[in-house]
C-alpha cells in the first residue's frame, strides 16, 4: 500500500489481483476485515471500505457469521473488466500516439512482436 490512490482502493485491487492470478479461488474464504487491517496496519474501517467495494461489485459475498467468500464467476468478470479498462487506458492512447507519429499498423505490430519475443 504505497501509491497515491486511497488505501481502500489499493486493498480492493490487491484482492482482485489475487482472484485473477488464482491465489484466491472462487468459493474461497478471504481473510477477515481485522486480519487485513492488522496485516496492512490500516484502520479496520478502511479495510471494510475496500471489501465493501468488492461486495458491491459482486466479487465477494458474505456468509453471515462465517465471513467473506469469493463469488462464483468473479475471476471471469474481473478479467473482462480489466480487458476493457486495458483497451481504454492503454491501447487507445497508444494507437492515437502511433497514428500521430505516422506508424502503420504493420510497423506497430512488428514493434510489439519484437518486444514480446524472448
Amino acid at each position: 500500500m504505497d501509491d497515491s490512490r486511497p488505501i481502500f482502493r489499493q486493498l480492493a485491487e490487491q484482492i482482485e489481483n489475487q482472484i485473477i492470478d488464482g491465489s484466491l479461488t472462487e468459493g474461497a474464504q478471504v481473510p477477515s476485515i481485522n486480519e487485513y487491517a492488522a496485516f496492512h496496519r490500516i484502520n479496520p474501517a478502511t479495510a471494510l471500505k475496500g471489501i465493501t467495494l468488492l461486495v458491491d461489485a459482486g466479487v465477494l459475498y458474505k456468509r453471515r457469521g462465517i465471513g467473506m467468500f469469493v463469488a462464483d464467476g468473479a475471476r471471469a468478470a474481473l478479467i473482462a473488466e480489466r480487458r476493457t479498462t486495458f483497451r481504454d487506458d492503454f491501447l487507445r492512447p497508444l494507437l492515437a500516439e502511433a497514428r500521430a507519429l505516422g506508424f502503420s499498423a504493420e510497423e506497430l505490430a512488428d514493434m510489439i512482436r519484437k518486444d514480446t519475443t524472448p
